[in-house]
């Protein structure tokens, strides 16, 4: 945007684009605004801007606009639990005088978005929860876009085949304050398209993140949509198989029974002659978790049938992921720490509120950094087109 735009945007303090902070303190109305002009209720199909080092009436309002604050603003898009992530640049711009941060929100293909659990959305110059009948029409306006793949719809599969009591039971309160759910009276399939699990309420049809999330048989949509384990006795494929098991269901499940797998074939030595008695793991299971999880959520759901494979050799476990690198990530810069993009966004979001993710674009360097503690040397990777090996050595 030019300047002259943002100055007629910073002066009109009746616009529905416009938030004005004098600095960073608060930063859940800044998260709350972001959301806001994600979701654009009013259907601007323009951007929404949130001007800090301002006071409400346009003002300077003399603030340092340092790198430091500016890297701040644009952590906001990873760190503080918008999601889906909105689409937003940050800049520094002298408007009218004043140096100022400008944040720039593009209205989201895919709303609603919710900051930690909840719609915002402007209603006129201020900011508010959505109501449920403001949620659907939200939900509304995703019907003729682009769609990424993980909210496609399935036209095979109907709500027969989603589970609603593990909707219910497991999903919904890990993504929706409680407050919320407890006043809500949607309608269930407004829940469920207010989730990206059905295109909508009058058109019910079951979307992929609906059938891997809380499907009963995901496998009938999605045949490549499980894990592949394998423990070999040695180091090689032709050796022995110590045990094996092809890990499927709905996510929630499927994701436990993988934890359950990686924690108990971790090895634990204990050197008795240190006083405490000092236990060691062969592999540091924080780190086993970052990578498997990683390669259940950047893996390619839609141009194979191939699964995630774990395979624990005696030196080594490889984890392959279908699918290559996606969009800005690349075989050159893979691995390379704020380098990071999402093939399937919407399972991101479904996995932070699981609480298998942290924090967005963290899991390789978390994992770099747990392998280190626990001693283990330098993850390797294999980057190919049409899919990734990460390999993690045992611990000498």
């Amino acid at each position: 945007m030019e300047n002259q735009e943002l100055e007629a945007l910073l002066a009109d303090l009746e616009s529905d684009r416009v938030e004005r902070k004098e600095s960073l303190s608060g930063k859940d109305r800044i998260c709350q605004a972001v959301c806001a002009f994600a979701n654009d209720l009013p259907d601007h199909h323009q951007p929404g801007v949130l001007f800090v080092g301002v006071k409400d009436d346009g003002g300077c309002a003399n603030l340092d606009i340092t790198d430091e604050l500016l890297r701040e603003l644009a952590g906001l898009r990873t760190d503080h639990q918008i999601l889906p992530f909105p689409s937003m640049t940050v800049q520094k711009r002298t408007l009218r005088g004043c140096d100022v941060a400008v944040v720039i929100v593009q209205p989201a293909t895919d709303p609603p978005v919710r900051y930690k659990g909840r719609v915002w959305i402007r209603v006129g110059p201020r900011r508010a929860i959505a109501t449920p009948d403001e949620e659907r029409r939200l939900s509304e306006k995703r019907r003729a876009r682009d769609l990424p793949f993980d909210i496609r719809p399935f036209p095979s599969a109907s709500l027969d085949d989603l589970d609603l009591d593990l909707f219910h039971r497991v999903y919904l309160p890990s993504a929706v304050a409680a407050d919320v759910l407890e006043r809500n009276q949607r309608g269930e399939k407004a829940q469920l398209a207010s989730m990206r699990f059905i295109t909508a309420e009058d058109e019910p049809t079951p979307t992929t993140l609906g059938v891997l999330v809380i499907g009963k048989d995901p496998l009938r949509f999605l045949p490549g949509a499980y894990i592949q384990f394998l423990r070999i006795d040695g180091e090689a494929l032709t050796d022995p198989v110590k045990d094996r098991a092809e890990i499927s269901g709905a996510l929630p499940d499927l994701l436990r029974r993988l934890d359950e797998k990686l924690i108990a074939h971790v090895s634990v030595s204990v050197d008795v002659r240190s006083s405490p008695e000092i236990s060691q793991p062969d592999y540091s299971i924080a780190a086993l978790r970052q990578l498997a999880f990683n390669a259940v959520l950047h893996r390619n759901y839609g141009g194979t049938n191939a699964p995630v494979r774990v395979y624990w050799f005696a030196d080594r476990i490889e984890i392959h992921s279908p699918g290559g690198p996606f969009g800005q990530v690349n075989r050159q810069n893979f691995g390379q720490p704020g380098v990071t993009d999402y093939r399937n966004p919407h399972l991101a979001e479904v996995m932070r509120n699981l609480g298998y993710v942290q924090r967005f674009g963290m899991g390789l360097p978390i994992a770099h950094e747990e392998l280190a503690r626990n001693g283990n040397p330098p993850l390797e990777f294999q980057v190919e087109d049409s899919h990734v090996l990460v390999m993690v050595r045992r611990r000498p």
